[in-house]
């Protein structure tokens, strides 16, 4: 039991109705969790607002009720706490609620459109080799040390954060790094955490079904930088255009990395093969098992965060080498026909034409690239013709395919990629609503030294139709097509 005055600290109240000075048992802004004594919060989500289930809350015992707009009727003996913005009120009073369990450990934010769950994940991994207690909140899961917890959201809700960072807490964790999604942001669900620091990887094209503009999807990160307090740090990627963009209002201590310009980390690539890559980062050496232009700034990122967090320089280098791909991103299979298939994340325009520059520049000269690639449903659609314009164009053979329709047609959504392909490409494309299906037929396609490319989900492990979810995994699926090319 907590009480209630205590979990508002720093909460700004516009009016309040009844007693503060009582004692509630849990807090919740889904009603059908509510129990007796507990705090309701009336969030106005996407789909459904919390205002509609505050007579639902109560009825179900509820102590409180923490809303935008006061109800017509209220109960005597219910605590009605009008507030501005529920989203705010509820990530101060979950932090509140958990006893702030983020100013215990060093929460470092990683945001941007790209990288997020290799940067998270490798920095998890290295301080981990690095002999330390370690925490990750990411797109894949949540680790408690050697804890593993499953995760559907980029960032999770505030209560779920707070009770995951109370666990870290409890098991002594002394890092945490934590993804952090421009809708995390935009619903508030990092206020109220104290954040030792945020890297900043990059920004192009994506979830603008929810955000409408490029320069809203922007702002939404950048106000990630600006609430970070002079006592943090922030890292950002000064190649990409928006880099110095995080950097202007932020009170935080600023850092750069780089590939091509003047920056305090500045890499180097010296050398690429399948196998991995050569890199110069402060002056030294680094071999490294991941590949590609686009890896070499998410170890950029990785080797700086580790040099402000106060790893000795070398050290990091070492188990950085040592540090193997995240699961889906450039995840690769050699069959002994000698056909390599490669899973990846990729799920918009620059992710998906990076993870082709990089394949592209790995040839030889006569390989095939076959690329296999949908888009998600009820998702950002302008995104659609510019994914099947890189596939068509960067591949030798282009496959479209379902990806995680949702309630939407497969076909619809092919067809929406299919009309950004240019006339000189129709020839390289075929159209396969069957996932399952595509992946099989690009692996009959390929010859040997063949590339083929499974992009869009990476490390999902289902299928998402109308709301079904059905077991799919495409390292699985391609893989044992290309096994069964043997019998």
């Amino acid at each position: 039991m907590k009480l209630l005055k205590d979990i508002l600290y720093g909460v700004s109240l516009s009016a309040v109705s009844g007693d503060t000075n009582v004692m509630v048992n849990n807090v919740h802004f889904d009603s059908r969790k509510m129990e007796m004594d507990d705090v309701f919060v009336a969030v106005r989500g996407t789909i459904t607002d919390g205002h509609n289930y505050i007579q639902k809350a109560v009825d179900s015992g509820a102590k409180a009720i923490v809303c935008e707009a006061l109800p017509e009727i209220m109960v005597n003996g219910v605590t009605y706490l009008q507030v501005v913005d529920c989203n705010s009120a509820l990530a101060i009073i979950a932090s509140n609620f958990y006893g702030n369990p983020s100013k215990n450990l060093k929460l470092v934010a990683v945001t941007g459109t790209n990288g997020k769950t290799t940067v998270s994940t490798l920095l998890f991994n290295l301080f981990k080799k690095a002999g330390y207690k370690v925490g990750l909140i990411s797109t894949i899961k949540i680790l408690v040390d050697d804890k593993e917890y499953k995760t559907s959201h980029t960032t999770p809700d505030v209560l779920t954060i707070n009770s995951y960072l109370t666990k870290m807490n409890a098991a002594g964790v002394e890092f945490c790094f934590m993804e952090v999604s421009s809708h995390g942001i935009h619903q508030k669900r990092t206020e109220g955490l104290h954040f030792a620091g945020g890297i900043f990887t990059n920004l192009s094209h994506d979830h603008l079904d929810y955000h409408k503009t490029f320069a809203e999807y922007r702002d939404t990160k950048k106000k990630l930088f600006d609430g970070l307090p002079k006592t943090a740090f922030v890292l950002t990627n000064i190649d990409d255009k928006n880099g110095p963009v995080m950097l202007q209002n932020t009170k935080a201590k600023k850092y750069t990395y780089a590939l091509k310009s003047f920056a305090d980390y500045r890499g180097q690539i010296l050398e690429k093969q399948f196998n991995g890559q050569l890199l110069k980062i402060d002056g030294n050496e680094l071999w490294s098992k991941l590949i590609g232009d686009f890896n070499a700034y998410n170890l950029l990122a990785i080797y700086a965060t580790a040099d402000i967090l106060g790893l000795e320089k070398i050290e990091i280098l070492r188990l950085m080498s040592e540090l193997d791909n995240v699961d889906g991103r450039f995840q690769y299979y050699i069959s002994k026909e000698k056909i390599t298939a490669i899973v990846d994340y990729a799920h918009t325009p620059d992710a998906l034409k990076n993870v082709l520059i990089t394949i592209n520049a790995l040839r030889t000269g006569n390989e095939n690239v076959i690329t296999v690639v949908g888009c998600g449903g009820d998702r950002d659609k302008s995104k659609r013709p510019v994914m099947g314009y890189i596939a068509s164009e960067m591949s030798d053979q282009a496959i479209f395919t379902s990806d995680n329709p949702r309630t939407e047609s497969p076909a619809d959504i092919i067809e929406e990629m299919e009309a950004g392909v240019e006339p000189q490409n129709t020839r390289k494309v075929i159209s396969i609503e069957n996932r399952r299906q595509a992946i099989n037929t690009a692996c009959k396609l390929a010859m040997a030294n063949d590339i083929i490319l499974v992009a869009g989900k990476g490390h999902e492990t289902y299928q998402e139709t109308d709301g079904v979810r059905v077991d799919f995994d495409d390292y699985k699926e391609v893989k044992e097509a290309l096994e069964s090319l043997k019998k």
